[in-house]
């Protein structure tokens, strides 16, 4: 045989699929399973969020789930993440889900993705953006006409980037999913799935495989499902398609760290494999809620800023235990790649970093305030002031003396979620939403309140997702209500990552108190260079400190509240810290500074605490361990 034939030949086994028959993707009802290229197909998939990890390390992260032995991978695509303000897209940098798709097909994986509108996925407002509250009686997730017009804008904007990365268009995308777990949604809106269907189809084409996932029960399937889409369920390992099976479970603040075995779900992943299921395993790595894109469940309670899932690649992308024993259940029935599996990146403890007091916020107002004061007779909530995400700062006064203690309360509840009061520069209390209501003030009449008003991340399931920000409803001072309000939207991100935060002139020691001014503190530290190992991954803990947002070199890493757990440290990627100039590290704390007793500091450390002690005052919150009847400790019994 001559070379050339040889090589013609070879060409033809590599390649035959694309030169002659159409690549194609398919479910074979009658022999109940999926069909790639005609043949019989069944996937292993594990999720990961992109928009969760930094995009250096996504191709770190696809390998080790391939070398796991998976040839899959799911993952969302969040709204809000992409549309933050109406009709202004971003999918660059870390938004650049077009690489993502492609890195994953390099690697050899294929996808299943999950585009939405709406994806839950522990995500600040099911990934919906904030802006769609705009219109006060939207009902999200339904046939409402103003949320419908937003949806197919977007979806006229994504889809089409999407179509070509389908599997039948040469790329890795072989299922779609249309909405998200809709079943458990009060609405139950058969025209808006109807409608989603159809405008899927008019984007992405007749062939692509478009499914529904929902709980593992008929209740659920029965709102959630509809003709023409293939429906698949979460965790139950009774079905033939398992679209959540769960290696962890998510964690809230004032909770526990939630954990499960590495041998319950090698057990139970061995079960569903042995009976032929499709699987994805979710989370495979979780990843981080970087900035503030955490959601929250009902009762009102956030998630933390890790995402870590105790999924088999840690937050940082480690190898466990965990991995090591779905690896060995898959190669039971999958052959595994050949090669090394990347190893976990190394971390540093770059150690103890000084920091001193910057401003305290109503120091910086008009620093931070970029758009200016809105004055009004009663309080405006975070959208009518246009703004998403973060902070606001709300400003009266006392309207009479309050020579004794007088409660300042939210009859209604209206504090969402989280606020610092302050009177005449004193601080005097903290509201939140659920816990507590009232504070009690001493001053005298035109005494100046501030009222710092934090966003600790939209609920992110259920029927209560349209959640408003801000103060949502009238304060009351004894019993008369509060007017004449001027509010500041405050632009943070942006002062911190433009250096504009300036240091307050010394004053008097402060004296010791319970809780002191929300303000911001500074500290940097320096990577040596000429070290081809550095800079590399590490975690910041904040000992002695107690709630607050901490930046690095401009880059929101997200919230810290070691006084509340169960987390500790905080993950920072090493790709947004230099070897080429100081590394500045910003710090806004929200309740108490240890810098009023004398020096303070923040640490770098190589160790993780994800899972510090709590006093779990969760007892309440089932959020979708309700739904599929499942408790993450005690689960597969």
């Amino acid at each position: 045989m001559s070379l050339l034939r040889f090589g013609s030949i070879l060409l033809l086994l590599l390649f035959g699929q694309t030169l002659g028959a159409p690549r194609s993707f398919s479910v074979d009802y009658q022999n109940d399973c999926f069909r790639r290229d005609g043949q019989e197909f069944r996937y292993i998939s594990g999720s990961i969020h992109y928009s969760r990890i930094p995009r250096v390390y996504w191709k770190d992260r696809l390998l080790k789930m391939y070398m796991a032995g998976l040839n899959a991978i799911q993952t969302y695509i969040p709204w809000n993440y992409h549309e933050e303000s109406p009709g202004r897209y971003n999918f660059g940098g870390d938004r650049d889900v077009e690489y993502f798709l492609k890195l994953a097909q390099d690697i050899g994986l294929v996808v299943i993705l999950r585009p939405g509108p709406y994806i839950c996925a522990e995500w600040d407002m099911g990934g919906l953006p904030a802006w769609l509250l705009n219109k006060k009686d939207i009902v999200l997730r339904s046939s409402d006409s103003d949320y419908i017009a937003a949806v197919d804008k977007w979806m006229g904007k994504l889809l089409p980037m999407m179509k070509p990365y389908l599997y039948q268009n040469g790329g890795p995308i072989i299922t779609v999913q249309v909405e998200n777990e809709y079943g458990s949604y009060f609405a139950c809106d058969y025209n808006y799935m109807r409608h989603l269907s159809k405008l899927f189809r008019s984007h992405l084409g007749k062939e692509v495989v478009l499914f529904t996932t929902d709980g593992a029960g008929l209740n659920y399937l029965k709102c959630g499902s509809i003709q023409g889409l293939y429906a698949t369920v979460d965790f139950g390992p009774g079905g033939n398609v398992n679209s959540e099976f769960y290696t962890g479970w998510l964690d809230h603040w004032g909770s526990g760290h939630s954990v499960v075995s590495s041998a319950k779900v090698a057990k139970s992943l061995n079960e569903m494999l042995a009976m032929g299921a499709n699987v994805n395993l979710y989370m495979f790595i979780g990843g981080t809620n970087f900035g503030y894109w955490n959601g929250a469940n009902t009762p009102y309670s956030s998630q933390p800023t890790s995402y870590d899932y105790d999924a088999p690649l840690t937050e940082a992308g480690d190898l466990t235990e965990k991995y090591f024993a779905i690896r060995e259940v898959i190669q039971m029935y999958h052959k595994i790649p050949e090669g090394p599996i990347p190893p976990t990146t190394p971390k540093y403890a770059y150690g103890t970093v000084g920091m001193k007091k910057l401003q305290t916020i109503s120091d910086a107002l008009e620093t931070l305030s970029f758009s200016g004061p809105v004055k009004s007779m009663y309080p405006q909530t975070f959208i009518e002031l246009n703004q998403a995400f973060g902070y606001v700062l709300y400003r009266t006064s006392l309207p009479v003396n309050c020579s004794t203690p007088t409660p300042l309360s939210s009859p209604l509840n209206g504090v969402h979620d989280r606020a610092y009061v302050s009177v005449d520069g004193v601080a005097v209390g903290i509201f939140e939403r659920n816990q507590a209501i009232t504070v009690k003030v001493t001053g005298k009449a035109g005494s100046q309140v501030d009222i710092l008003v934090e966003n600790m991340g939209r609920i992110n399931y259920g029927k209560d997702i349209n959640d408003i920000k801000g103060l949502v409803s009238n304060l009351t001072l004894g019993k008369d209500v509060l007017t004449g309000w001027t509010m500041y939207s405050l632009s943070i991100d942006e002062a911190v990552s433009q250096g504009l935060l300036g240091e307050t002139k010394p004053t008097d020691p402060p004296q010791p108190a319970a809780l002191s001014l929300p303000a911001f503190y500074e500290g940097s530290f320096i990577i040596p260079g000429g070290i081809p190992a550095l800079p590399q991954d590490t975690y910041i803990q904040l000992p002695k400190w107690r709630k607050g947002q901490v930046w690095i070199n401009g880059f929101n890493l997200g919230r810290y509240w070691p006084t509340r757990g169960p987390q500790v440290t905080l993950f920072v990627p090493a790709n947004i810290l230099s070897t080429a100039a100081p590394n500045n590290v910003t710090v806004l704390e929200l309740e108490e500074a240890p810098c009023s007793s004398g020096p303070c500091s923040v640490e770098f450390t190589a160790t993780p605490i994800l899972n510090a002690t709590v006093q779990s005052n969760d007892k309440q919150h089932q959020h979708r361990q309700d739904m599929r009847q499942w408790d993450p400790v005690n689960w597969h019994k």
